[in-house]
């Protein structure tokens, strides 16, 4: 076990590139600690998958070196990187037996007899497979399937890292919690550096201890799931994490005071270091504005929907949508209404980056 290091990893499929827009993954500069589990989050075509083939040696970046501990790993092949991968479709063999299975990628490293059983007993265990363990995998369902191929990644503990390759796709929506809660568990008995892909955003946020949230060959924000949803640094992040994401509103900004379509309200800081000539935004999750009894901006209602768990309204302020939060002791919504917008969880943005403030 070991920490990896992205030391300037870049790539471009199709020969050296000529300009950023050539690149599938730019310059990405990380450290992966041993022990973590992070997850690569992003849209179709972000760069996430390339990241993880670069980690696995299925690919050979363009640029930059990949370290696991002190060892330069660039251009090894992946069957000297010691690490395992768990793919998108079960990985397994039909004719064996669970045991069989996940005794397999021991087996192949001579280990004794009594190590393998032990381990394929305490893995198996862990993912709820030890009644299956005489069982052939062949008449198994396709979740128990993939948690024989979860097992066959994880029964080994020398690995440098474990890799997954949005591997929950083929579960049936009711079982992805609990596969999602079981590797979770797995990842803090073993103590594993893990690395997994996904386009979903609640298996990222469950599963991670941080989070890479990946646009445009970029990594935007590397983070907690608290940070990315507390403090976004880009507006990509605040768009992408959260359901629905965080309203933007053009702004002119100054001191703690922002004016927005004509309305003017306070800010959690002051910000006295925004530059001129560049695109000026305030962000605020739509959890933080809500619609109130008392004294607050004018909105025009669009429309109301009811969550069940909360409900939200879809409001322009002046030109401007948002979505805000409904109390529930707040009834019958008229037309125009009035809103009320935190000033601790909203934060200034310039050419879509977020800006630091200082304390009043």
């Amino acid at each position: 076990m070991t920490s990896i290091t992205l030391d300037r990893i870049a790539h471009a499929y199709g020969g050296k590139p000529r300009s950023e827009s050539d690149y599938q993954l730019k310059p990405f500069q990380h450290v992966w600690e041993q022990g973590l589990a992070y997850a690569l989050l992003g849209p179709s075509g972000c760069g996430k998958t390339t990241l993880l083939n670069i980690i696995s040696g299925l690919v050979i970046p363009s640029e930059g070196r990949l370290l696991f501990g002190d060892k330069d790993v660039t251009r090894l092949p992946t069957e000297q990187r010691n690490i395992a991968q768990v793919f998108q479709f079960p990985v397994i063999y039909d004719t064996m037996t669970v045991a069989e299975n996940l005794a397999f990628p021991l087996k192949n490293r001579r280990l004794p007899k009594p190590v393998i059983e032990a381990r394929v007993a305490e893995i198996a265990a862990m993912l709820d497979l030890t009644a299956d363990l005489g069982r052939r995998a062949r008449g198994l369902t396709a979740d128990a399937k993939q948690k024989i191929s979860l097992g066959r990644g994880l029964v080994r503990s020398d690995v440098s890292a474990v890799l997954f390759d949005e591997p929950l796709t083929v579960i049936d929506p009711a079982l992805k919690w609990e596969l999602r809660s079981k590797l979770k568990a797995v990842h803090r008995a073993l103590d594993l550096l893990m690395i997994y892909v996904t386009h979903d955003q609640i298996e990222a946020l469950t599963f991670a201890d941080k989070v890479v949230v990946m646009n445009d060959g970029r990594a935007v924000q590397i983070g907690t799931p608290a940070e990315l949803f507390y403090r976004p640094e880009h507006t990509f992040v605040g768009y992408f994490i959260g359901s629905p994401g965080m309203n933007f509103m053009p702004a002119a900004v100054k001191g703690d005071r922002a004016r927005v379509a004509g309305f003017e309200f306070g800010l959690g800081q002051v910000y006295d270091n925004v530059p001129a000539g560049q695109p000026v935004q305030v962000g605020v999750r739509p959890e933080f504005v809500s619609v109130t009894s008392g004294p607050g901006l004018p909105a025009q209602v669009r429309r109301v929907a009811d969550l069940g768990r909360k409900r939200l309204a879809y409001v322009s302020l002046g030109d401007h949508p948002l979505v805000v939060t409904i109390p529930r002791e707040v009834e019958g919504l008229g037309e125009v209404v009035a809103i009320s917008i935190d000033p601790a969880n909203t934060h200034v943005y310039v050419a879509d980056a977020r800006v630091q403030g200082r304390a009043p």
